[in-house]
This record gives structure tokens, C-alpha cells and sequence, in this order.
């Protein structure tokens, strides 16, 4: 079939789009639903609800705590050369992939390829187990964020002295640290093991107050309650902010969205000013192009795009498909791309002016302060601001920004879940309050698994989450499955058509190529080296998990990753013919779309077109799959 002919089909499809009217639930028309119509698909209120809502999503607490120490960890500067080549490599394309995958077929993360692509359908439901065991502990942080916000509000932190119930004798403040250690060098023959055996305040009030945490995870203990009201507390937040959908979704993330950038810039302007900002910075970017040789620099390089970016959770793609047809994402993503890269690199000014800071004060090297992930937030962040005048004026500060960095990461990727479970029964789910409703199953069953990571004991199942559930080697897996998918079996031209139909143009041809080879290749790499290098999880570098929870930790792993493959040969057997005919006939779109298009436009069922199949040709026989309905 003619070019022409081709685009001309996807716009007689997608011209006819209807637009919301309010209703008892978002999607939901009250005349639509009296006269037993399929319920509607609502869309975004303006261009900047889209924007700040993805800004939201993928701009978050890796961004400020992960980043930051990989650069450091990894040869400051000439970690940028990894890092960018699988920013453009992988991130990017991958990121405009799925937005512009939901903005084509307006479904959520499951329906979107069982549309495009039926065969590889897992690729959805692997998004959404990973997106559902990644919001069980993510949210934990920002509890125990709350709690330590809350704590903020006293005239002196509580993390500040050693002269509190939870405090043990080898505590020593911060500020007499660096001088006691040269007293007992000078006067004490055993003065190095006792030296080493001086705590911080700030973390005894952490894993002793905070945590009570355990001696392993064969004793989880019982829960601390005031973890568990914070953690019940945010869960709350989170519902309230998406219970309506993009309505009310698009409207807080003008607050959650916007705020942390704003505390970013006070919190930059305060660190740089502070003494020994400068040896932080230099610390955080001088380069060792030497790290370059080890694999592990290149690994974490390719994971932390992948974790920044929120790709491969079905999130970006619920966030495209509300998004009217002809807007244009490709030029949104790039932009987008390039603020929440250039978040990360600014970040790690605030985080090691801070860090130089706290070194310079306590005599110490800038490694022996520097923490990645809850222990800079919880321990080393904390610390800083005790040095400061007006600790607890900054505390407030930070904390605020930490709330508002987690709390839009959580409830957007908890709205990329139920969008991609609802589309899956349209019909059933968005007819008067039941979608709330639903949402309300769906955060309380949440809270309740997330019960076990406020306990005594929930520290170390909150780690075996972090490191098997949502890994890199899952995001990895599913990265490279959904580019075969589009650029392989469905077609990356066909695609670009698609694109060229929404923007009016063809975006740059490295995303074709990135796809259909780049993206592919860096993934099968890093997943390669990601096994080869694999290490047991350890607990601050001691303790060790016992081999059962090692083995829980995988069945986490492999419950996403083995989606994929199962969908495929399920697919298959539900067929009928040869097994080559069975394959074509479950990789081909499909070809049936929701009944309200063939009464519009005049057309029986017999005279659909087939605005998605990539061959171009108009067959009436009869789909040998399940068609997959539309609520366009």
C-alpha cells in the first residue's frame, strides 16, 4: 500500500477522538453510561499537566542520592562517558518509545501491546508486576522521610546529641569527634580499636530509633507503629492525589513537580557557600578515566538510566496514552530528557558541597562521608545540617524536598499500575466509582505487604525488595524485549509512520536505529555482565542473608521476567494452524477496534480498516486472536 494511503488510514482512525465530559469517574460520561455506552478515555487538561506529570515521575530520589555517589564511586567525570552513552543508547529511545506507544494506541501498559504486538502481551504484565513490587517499598522511604520530618519540629534535632534513651556508650557528637580521636591516639594504647568503635548520634538514632533494627532477617519482630501511621499517612496522600485520575493527578503535580526543584536551588546556593564546598565538588567530578576498564562502572551506568528514566514500569506509557493524538512527544521527551539528566548533574553540586563541607568539620577524608541512597538521606545528609546554623531550618528544608522528590515518583507510577489494570476491563472498572474504589483495594493491599518493612526486622526485607525486585537486570530484560517488539515483529518503519502521523514529521533516524540494534545490544551486554558480576546482598557490608531469602529475593526477580516468555507460548497454543502459522498470526496487530469507530463513520464490522497493520494490506478474514477492545 502507498505512504499516502497508509498515514491516511491512521488519521480517518484517530480523527474522531471524543473528548471527556465531567462525569461520576474519570472517563465516564453520566449520558454515556445511562445509555450503556463503553466509557471514554479522558485526556490530559493542557500540555503542562503532561510535562510536569512525567517531570514528576522519573525526577526522583535517584536523582539525588544515587547519581551523585555512582560519579563519585565510578571516576567523577569519566563516568559521563557511560553514563551518556546509554543515555542516548538506551534511555532516550526507550523513553520515547513507550510514551509514544501510549499516545498511539491510547491504552495503558498491558493493552497497548496487546494491541500492537499480541505476542509479546508479557512485556506489559512483566511492567506491571515490577511497577507493583516497586511501589510496596518505595513508598516506605518517604515514611520513614515523614518521620523524620516530623521529628524536625523541636528546637534541637534529635539526631544532634548522645543524650537520648536510644543512644549507647560509645556514642560521641559529631563535633568532638575529630578531637577526642587525637586524645585517645596520644594517651590510650588501644586507641585505634576504640576510635573505630565510635558511633555518630545520627546513627544511632537511625538504626536504633528509626529502625530498632534486628540482628538479621530471621527476626522480623514486631512492628513499630509510628513508622507504620507515617507509612499509612503517605499511602493516604498517594491515593488522594490520582482517586480522580489525570484530573487530579495534573493538578498536584504542580506543587510535587515544581517545589523540589525550587528546595534544589536553595539547598545548591546554601552548599556552595559553605567551607569546603570546593573539595567536595572536586571530589565529585575529577576524573579516572582508569575506572573505565572495569565492567561494574558500565553497569551502573546503564542501571541508573534505566531506574532514573522510569522505563520498562508501563508508567511513561500510561502517561503518553492520555495524551491528545497529534501532540507533540518527541520533542517533549527530548526535553524532558535533558531536564532529568541535568537534575542528576546538578544535584551532585548540593549533595558534595555538603558532603566537603561535613568532612572539613569533622578532619576526615571525603570517601568516609560519602553514602549513597538512605544512608546519604538518613545518616550522612542529617549529619551535614547539625554542623549548620539553623540545623533545623535546613532539616525542614531537605526532608520537604525528599517528601515531595518520592511522593510524585509514587503516585504516578502507582497511577501507570491501575491505568494499565483498568484498561484491561474498561467496561467494568470505569463505571461509576468503582475505578476509586478499585484504587482503594489496590493502596491497602500495598500498605499491608508494606507492613513488613516497618518492622524491627523490615530493614533487610526492604533491601532484598530493592535489590531483586525492581533490578536492573529486570528493567534490562524488559528494555530489550520491547524494542524486538517494535522494531523487529511489528516494524520500526511502520512505527515511524505512526510517529510521523501524530508530530506531523520523523523524528531522527538514530531512535529507528537505537531500537532496532543500539538499544538491543547495550541491554544483552549489561545483562550479561549484571549475572557475571552478581553478588549475594549483604547488609552494610556484614551481614549476610540467608541462602531462603536469597531465593525469595529471585523468585522476585524471575515473577516479572518470566511473564514475558509465558505470554508468548500461551499465545501460541491459543492459536490455530501450524506453528508458523500460529506465530505470524499472534505477532500481526490486531485488527478489530472499538465498536464506537464502525458506528461513527457508517462501517460494519466486515469493512474495518487496519490503521495498524504494518503489511498495509486490507484483509477481511477473520482474526485468528483475540481482539483486544479500545475505549477510544
Amino acid at each position: 500500500m502507498a505512504q499516502k494511503e497508509k498515514l491516511q488510514y491512521l488519521k480517518d482512525f484517530h480523527k474522531d477522538t471524543l473528548k471527556p465530559s465531567p462525569g461520576k469517574s474519570p472517563g465516564t460520561r453520566p449520558e454515556d453510561e445511562a445509555e450503556g455506552k463503553p466509557a471514554q478515555r479522558e485526556k490530559w487538561a493542557s500540555k503542562m499537566d503532561f510535562l510536569l506529570s512525567v517531570a514528576g515521575g522519573f525526577v526522583g530520589l535517584g536523582n539525588v542520592w544515587r547519581f551523585p555517589y555512582l560519579c563519585y564511586k565510578n571516576g567523577g567525570g569519566a563516568f559521563l562517558i557511560p553514563y551518556f552513552i546509554f543515555l542516548f543508547g538506551g534511555g532516550l529511545p526507550v523513553f520515547f518509545l513507550e510514551v509514544a506507544l501510549g499516545q498511539f494506541t491510547s491504552e495503558g501498559g498491558i493493552t497497548c501491546w496487546g494491541k500492537l504486538c499480541p505476542i509479546f502481551t508479557g512485556i506489559g504484565y512483566a511492567s506491571v508486576v515490577i511497577v507493583s513490587l516497586l511501589n510496596v517499598y518505595y513508598i516506605v522511604i518517604l515514611a520513614w522521610g515523614l518521620y523524620y520530618l516530623l521529628q524536625c519540629i523541636q528546637p534541637t534535632l534529635p539526631w544532634a546529641g548522645c543524650r537520648h534513651t536510644w543512644n549507647t556508650d560509645s556514642c560521641v557528637e559529631d563535633t568532638v569527634r575529630k578531637n577526642k580521636s587525637l586524645w585517645l591516639m596520644a594517651n590510650a594504647t588501644n586507641s585505634t580499636s576504640m576510635a573505630l568503635n565510635f558511633t555518630s548520634p545520627v546513627t544511632e538514632f537511625w538504626e536504633h530509633n528509626v529502625l530498632s533494627i534486628s540482628s538479621g532477617i530471621d527476626e522480623i519482630g514486631p512492628i513499630k507503629w509510628e513508622l507504620a501511621m507515617c507509612l499509612l499517612a503517605v499511602w493516604v496522600i498517594c491515593f488522594f492525589c490520582i482517586w480522580k485520575g489525570v484530573k487530579s493527578t495534573g493538578k498536584v503535580v504542580y506543587i510535587t513537580a515544581t517545589f523540589p526543584f525550587v528546595m534544589l536551588f536553595v539547598l545548591l546556593i546554601r552548599g556552595v557557600t559553605l567551607p569546603g564546598a570546593s573539595e567536595g565538588i572536586k571530589f565529585y567530578l575529577y576524573p579516572d578515566l582508569t575506572r573505565l576498564k572495569d565492567p561494574e562502572v558500565w553497569i551502573d551506568a546503564g542501571t541508573q538510566i534505566f531506574f532514573s528514566y522510569a522505563i520498562c514500569l508501563g508508567a511513561m506509557t500510561s502517561l503518553g496514552s492520555y495524551n491528545k493524538y497529534k501532540y507533540n512527544c518527541y520533542r517533549d521527551c527530548l526535553l524532558l530528557g535533558c531536564l532529568n539528566s541535568g537534575t542528576s548533574f546538578v544535584s551532585g553540586f548540593a549533595i558534595f558541597s555538603v558532603l566537603g563541607f561535613m568532612a572539613q568539620e569533622q578532619g576526615v577524608a571525603i570517601a568516609d562521608v560519602a553514602e549513597s541512597g538512605p544512608g546519604l538521606a538518613f545518616i550522612a545528609y542529617p549529619k551535614a545540617v547539625t554542623m549548620m546554623p539553623l540545623p533545623s531550618f535546613w532539616a525542614i528544608l531537605f526532608f520537604i524536598m525528599l517528601l515531595l522528590l518520592g511522593l510524585d515518583s509514587q503516585f504516578v507510577e502507582v497511577e501507570g499500575q491501575i491505568t494499565s489494570l483498568v484498561d484491561l476491563y474498561p467496561s467494568l472498572l470505569r463505571k461509576g466509582y468503582r475505578r476509586e474504589i478499585f484504587i482503594a483495594v489496590i493502596c491497602f493491599i500495598s500498605y499491608l505487604l508494606g507492613l513488613t518493612m516497618v518492622t524491627k526486622g523490615g530493614m533487610y526485607v526492604f533491601q532484598l525488595f530493592d535489590y531483586y525486585a525492581a533490578s536492573g537486570v529486570c528493567l534490562l530484560w524488559v528494555a530489550f524485549f520491547e524494542c524486538i517488539a517494535v522494531a523487529w515483529v511489528y516494524g520500526a518503519d511502520n512505527f515511524y509512520d505512526a510517529i510521523e502521523d501524530m508530530i506531523g514529521y520523523r523524528p531522527n533516524p538514530w531512535m529507528k536505529w537505537s531500537w532496532a540494534v543500539v538499544t538491543p545490544v547495550l541491554c544483552v551486554g549489561c545483562f550479561v555482565f549484571s549475572l557475571v558480576k552478581y553478588k549475594p546482598l549483604t547488609y552494610n557490608k556484614v551481614y549476610e542473608y540467608p541462602e531462603w531469602s536469597i531465593g525469595v529475593g529471585w523468585c522476585l526477580a524471575l515473577s516479572s521476567m518470566v511473564c514475558i516468555p509465558m505470554v508468548v507460548v500461551i499465545k501460541i497454543l491459543q492459536s490455530d494452524g501450524s506453528l508458523i502459522e500460529r506465530i505470524k498470526a499472534v505477532a500481526a496487530p490486531v485488527a478489530g477496534w472499538a465498536s464506537s469507530r464502525t458506528k461513527e463513520n457508517g462501517l460494519k464490522n466486515s469493512e474495518l480498516l487496519h490503521p495498524l497493520d504494518p503489511s498495509g494490506t486490507i484483509t477481511l478474514t477473520k482474526p485468528t486472536h483475540t481482539i483486544v477492545e479500545t475505549t477510544m
